[in-house]
């Protein structure tokens, strides 16, 4: 979850409340999952299984959940299996958040009753999650036009060019923007889910609900403490979306992103793909949905990000171990994806770090003071209180 979405020296800007009141039809408590063919499998069971299964016995509040289908069935998904969803597109009319946990292709378009359907729960007070690839559904809906919103790493090259009004941060593992809610990759999905438990029904509940599920109550930024920053940029050396996995350019984009430190063009990798340059471009265009050069140079800025804020490198040096030719390059390109020089950005970056700090350490003390109140230390028999200072 992100509270500052920008990169540069920008003010920041304000989350968007989600909506107090819904339309009357629609109930807080009844969760939405907007299901589409080609999508996989792992994707669409996160959110059904974290509020179609009823935990009430564990101390987890109950959802109600409507598994819907955005298209004529019969749904496939992974591993050729067969989905019958038992509604349609009308039961997102009840629904008070509504998912859409994938979307199947990044360059395609999602049928447009769908679309249309999103943007009305949303016009009617609902909140609308999209959970990795389904950030491009509601970017296509338009639910994303001048907010923050996240993606799988991989994608959100794409999803920054088919959506340019969208401010698009592959580093985040989930972002809150009040009523409408992006994650990145498969494991992110599982924790925007946990916190929409934490946001409706408070921390207690949405542990209880990761201790059944054997998973971490929280992972992400906590609120005002740098020392919890955690982002899906740590997972960018080993984590690979689910349907690269199987393919032979995976292996090369495996090497391209251990090896980003060295200079290397996009002909050294379509060889070590064993292709032409024009076979490569294509092949690689039609699996990550970005032209190879273009990857390349975003995963280098991303790699200068990190070493800019984990380190204290001089911009020169960042660009020799990001793989540029030269400083120049480094702080062009780095200017062009993210608004921002280098240096602005390591300053603005560690502004924002000292203010958490700063705002850390306040609600520390104020939460030390509460407990020393609500817990005064007894007096010996014969000791005197202190009055005044």
């Amino acid at each position: 979850m992100i509270e500052d979405p920008t990169h540069g020296p920008e003010p920041a800007k304000v989350r968007r409340p989600f909506a107090e009141k819904l339309s009357a039809r629609r109930r807080r408590e009844v969760v939405a999952v907007l299901l589409f063919s080609g999508t996989p499998m792992f994707e669409s069971a996160i959110p059904l299984s974290v509020f179609g299964v009823d935990r009430q016995d564990a101390g987890v509040p109950r959802y109600r959940l409507l598994a819907c289908a955005g298209e004529e069935g019969p749904l496939r998904t992974t591993g050729g299996l067969e989905l019958r969803a038992p509604y349609g597109l009308g039961a997102l009319s009840r629904a008070g958040t509504v998912i859409v946990p994938a979307w199947r292709s990044i360059t395609g378009q999602p049928p447009a009753p769908a679309l249309a359907a999103l943007r009305r729960a949303h016009s009617e007070g609902a909140r609308i999650v999209g959970l990795c690839t389904g950030a491009f559904a509601l970017g296509a809906a338009g639910l994303l036009d001048g907010r923050p919103a996240t993606t799988h790493w991989m994608y959100a090259p794409t999803l920054a060019k088919r959506y340019p009004s969208v401010h698009v941060d592959p580093r985040e593992l989930y972002v809150d923007d009040g009523d409408i809610m992006t994650s990145a990759g498969t494991a992110a999905g599982i924790d925007l889910c946990l916190h929409i438990v934490r946001q409706d029904h408070g921390p207690e509940a949405a542990g209880a609900l990761a201790r059944r599920l054997v998973l971490p109550s929280r992972r992400g930024p906590q609120p005002a403490t740098a020392a919890a920053t955690e982002s899906q940029s740590r997972y960018f050396d080993r984590s690979l979306p689910e349907d690269i996995g199987a393919d032979p350019l995976a292996e090369v984009v495996a090497w391209a992103l251990e090896h980003l430190h060295e200079q290397f063009d996009v002909e050294q990798l379509a060889a070590r793909a064993y292709m032409s340059r024009r076979t490569f471009d294509r092949r690689f265009r039609a699996l990550t949905g970005s032209a190879p050069l273009q990857w390349l140079i975003t995963q280098r800025v991303l790699q200068a990000q990190r070493l800019l804020e984990m380190s204290d490198y001089s911009v020169d040096e960042v660009a020799g171990r990001c793989g540029f030719r030269s400083p120049v390059a480094l702080r062009g390109h780095f200017r062009r994806q993210l608004g921002a020089s280098p240096a602005a950005y390591r300053a603005a970056y560690r502004a924002r770090q000292q203010a958490a700090e700063a705002t850390g350490r306040l609600r520390h003390g104020a939460e030390t003071g509460r407990k020393a109140a609500d817990h005064p230390v007894p007096r010996l028999p014969g000791q005197r209180g202190r009055t005044g200072l």
